[in-house]
């Protein structure tokens, strides 16, 4: 079954040559939260930040690519440990320097990257488009962790629902 983001040609538009890099591909070997890999969560966050985007006159194509490289980093982030900081604090650093070999990135963009673990960092965005990020990233990141739990409860209801009917 095709995603909704394969078949929107604008959003592919602005990220085909970036899902086409090795570097972001390498992120289907990552499992990111609990039951997705990177790639999938970062596709999942880019792709409905675009809409978001689209929706509230923000820059799309911007939101679009800067949410697929938010998380482009190459590391188990629950056992690598660093000395200059936490991985809320370290990995938006990475993942910008990283997504900066990749391509270029305007100053929107940047801020998009480093900025989308605000709450965990200090400095806050600079433009509705970085707090569109972080807001989806966040959003995103609870719905993979909980979709199975979600799934089961919701299989278990309408087992309940049935049976119920049944009487």
């Amino acid at each position: 079954m095709t995603a909704e983001w394969q078949k929107d040609t604008e959003y592919l538009s602005y990220v085909e040559d970036l899902l086409a890099t090795d570097e972001v591909q390498k992120l289907s070997e990552f499992v990111q939260h609990m039951h997705s890999t990177r790639l999938d969560h970062s596709i999942s966050v880019s792709y409905n930040s675009y809409k978001l985007a689209k929706r509230w006159n923000g820059d799309a194509r911007a939101t679009a690519r800067a949410g697929l490289l938010h998380d482009l980093f190459y590391y188990d982030w629950r056992t690598t440990k660093f000395d200059e900081g936490s991985h809320a604090y370290m990995h938006p650093r990475i993942a910008v320097q990283n997504a900066e070999k990749l391509t270029e990135l305007s100053d929107l963009e940047r801020d998009i990257i480093v900025k989308h673990m605000w709450g965990a960092t200090i400095a806050p965005p600079r433009y509705k488009e970085s707090y569109i990020v972080t807001m989806v990233d966040k959003y995103c990141a609870v719905q993979e962790a909980t979709s199975p739990l979600v799934k089961r409860f919701k299989s278990s209801l309408q087992r309940a629902v049935a049976r119920n009917h049944s009487m």
